[in-house]
């Protein structure tokens, strides 16, 4: 297993993010996250990060307990937060370098995900003058510098316009094919083109889990078995 968690519940006070959740995604696989605001999604991710801990329950990234080695954990993942957060005086090729430090990779290793995420024209630019669209693309080719096995992306096309929503789409089949990918997102059709598994999250717990065969029935039959 790729990702395994285990009656996770994660409380604020008395308000309760996630109850008991648990969830098995495979090796290789691109696993949508789907729900309203507040249904704990981004929680979720954080958890499976180390970036918070959960009140109960456990997390295992590729055998590693999340709990236990967080560290360990992150240097086997790549993140993609929701906002995006970058140095935006800093150059596409310049933050990749700083990133590249943090992570204690290679220098080398950053052409290829230059390649990987087609940013090549746009390396020598500030980041603070890009597209939303591009800047999607340095957070992602961030993401990448460690060649993680799994990728946590809290939903990566928020704000983009239709060409933008296809480029990081195709984008991310792209970089899915040797990697296990977890996504949250709103958009109904963007789990039909890119999924191989979706779970829906509704306040703080896993309503439903459907297959690529369910999948594949429709952004409209995904929305009555959501609203179900």
């Amino acid at each position: 297993m790729s990702i395994e968690i285990t009656n996770i519940s994660k409380d604020y006070g008395a308000q309760k993010a996630l109850n008991e959740v648990t969830l098995t995604i495979e090796k290789g696989q691109i696993t949508g996250l789907l729900g309203p605001n507040g249904a704990g999604k981004s929680t979720l991710m954080k958890i499976i990060t180390g970036a918070i801990l959960p009140s109960s329950g456990t997390a295992v990234v590729n055998g590693v307990d999340v709990i236990a080695s967080p560290l360990e954990v992150q240097r086997s993942l790549g993140y993609l937060p929701e906002h995006n957060p970058q140095y935006l005086e800093l150059y596409v090729r310049e933050y990749l370098e700083y990133v590249a430090q943090l992570y204690k990779v290679d220098k080398e290793r950053i052409p290829t995900v230059i390649e990987q995420t087609v940013l090549g024209p746009e390396q020598h630019k500030k980041i603070g003058s890009l597209s939303k669209g591009y800047r999607q693309r340095v957070g992602l080719a961030a993401a990448l510098i460690p060649d993680p096995e799994v990728l946590i992306l809290d939903e990566p096309t928020t704000g983009l316009d239709p060409a933008q929503l296809i480029e990081i789409r195709a984008l991310l089949k792209n970089i899915a094919t040797d990697k296990t990918v977890l996504f949250s997102t709103h958009i109904m059709q963007e789990v039909v083109e890119l999924c191989d598994t979706v779970v829906f999250l509704q306040s703080g717990e896993i309503k439903r889990q459907c297959d690529r065969a369910e999948i594949e029935k429709g952004p409209a039959h995904l929305e009555r078995l959501f609203s179900a």
